[in-house]
């Protein structure tokens, strides 16, 4: 009887005790998005935006927060985000818990000043996500964004993911952030966000939206310039980013304007070296169709159709033209990953140019050709028009 009475006392003793190291999800404060700053004397702010759960939200008599408040956001300052963050424990009555952070916010003076000491701590600390997206706040403050409401998202930084997700402009995580700041021939990038006052029409109070702003350009990690809506669409063509979209183009003669709706696109990208020239020939391919005819052609013809196929082939070369002036020729400095494709496929040539790349890269002769498809679908000439009217 005895080895039965020592199994079934050992059965009690695993039933009653338990995990002895969980933690449980009340003890945890989930943290939904962060922003880092810069102080007048030179330390740095961290701030997080912390989701309130809905058991904790006040109610008649709770004596809690409002039940319209969904987050709130604490701030502390250090010389590294280390210090920062150990005084923002000290103020949460929970373990701060990183594992939901789904955005980073840099203020524009801590973009401007550099952010190397910032990073650092995402790389030796395996809690943090990689997958977490990177922006840069732009003529403004991190923390303001994370104080912004949102009408459709119960806390902010959701529809900044899901705004992302979208990819209507460039989204970049910590991932790539790190990748491109560690590759030969490359620098790195980040998103744009800014705030965005609106009015509601009937008074002089305006609500406070954010909305995604184009682009930002680092060389040394340190942010040197923005590119804004259209130069991100051709810095995106030129990465090979751009996979959906929309193309508008002006027919000649103030002749209306088009519209097309992308579907679908890709780059290829080769190096020609002559001596010590260097050309990038750049090959774009996208298709979609036809989604706005401010004209009086009539697309359904295929001479028309080859026209307006030859305009937004044009407008797409002309957006890749304008990023690559304003990189090459303001920035100088090779974020498209020029020098990534040299070293890749003629490494004995980046040998000899890497340590003079950056006076180099603004000397390199770039050769672009779009190629479009473009499906007319439904459209034909605009309806509301006569007959007379139509240009065949």
């Amino acid at each position: 009887m005895k080895p039965v009475l020592h199994i079934g006392l050992l059965l009690i003793i695993v039933i009653i005790s338990g995990c002895w190291d969980r933690t449980e999800i009340n003890d945890l404060a989930f943290i939904s998005g962060a922003a880092f700053d810069l102080t007048e004397n030179g330390n740095y702010m961290l701030s997080l935006q912390i989701a309130i759960p809905s058991s904790g939200q006040g109610g008649p008599g709770s004596g809690g927060s409002s039940q319209n408040e969904k987050f709130f956001v604490i701030s502390a300052t250090g010389k590294n985000a280390n210090e920062a963050f150990q005084k923002l424990q000290k103020k949460s009555s929970r373990r701060l818990f990183t594992a939901h952070r789904g955005v980073i916010f840099i203020g524009e003076s801590l973009a401007k000043y550099g952010i190397k000491d910032i990073l650092d701590v995402y790389i030796h600390d395996p809690r943090q996500r990689l997958k977490t997206y990177i922006m840069v706040v732009k003529g403004g403050e991190g923390r303001e964004i994370l104080r912004t409401k949102y009408p459709f998202e119960q806390v902010p930084i959701e529809a900044i993911k899901e705004m992302e997700n979208l990819q209507s402009e460039l989204a970049v995580t910590l991932r790539d952030f790190f990748i491109a700041a560690s590759s030969e021939g490359i620098s790195p990038v980040m998103g744009v966000i800014e705030s965005d006052g609106i009015s509601d029409g009937l008074t002089a109070n305006k609500n406070q939206l954010f909305k995604l702003a184009g682009s930002a350009i680092f060389k040394d990690l340190k942010l040197v310039g923005y590119l804004n809506e259209k130069e991100t669409n051709g810095f995106n063509w030129l990465t090979d980013r751009m996979k959906q979209g929309r193309i508008n183009a002006d027919l000649p003669e103030g002749d209306g304007n088009i519209g097309m709706l992308l579907n679908d696109a890709n780059r290829r990208i080769s190096t020609e070296i002559n001596g010590s020239q260097i050309k990038m020939v750049i090959q774009l391919y996208g298709e979609g169709s036809l989604s706005e005819n401010n004209s009086p052609l009539d697309i359904s013809l295929p001479k028309n159709l080859e026209l307006v196929q030859h305009l937004f082939e044009d407008s797409v070369e002309q957006q890749v033209r304008d990023v690559l002036s304003k990189v090459q020729k303001r920035f100088k400095v090779d974020s498209m990953g020029f020098g990534r494709e040299i070293y890749r496929n003629h490494p004995k040539v980046w040998k000899v140019v890497k340590d003079h790349w950056e006076e180099k890269f603004p000397e390199v002769d770039v050769s672009v050709d779009v190629k479009l498809m473009v499906g007319t679908g439904m459209a034909g000439p605009p309806l509301q028009l006569k007959v007379q009217e139509i240009k065949q």
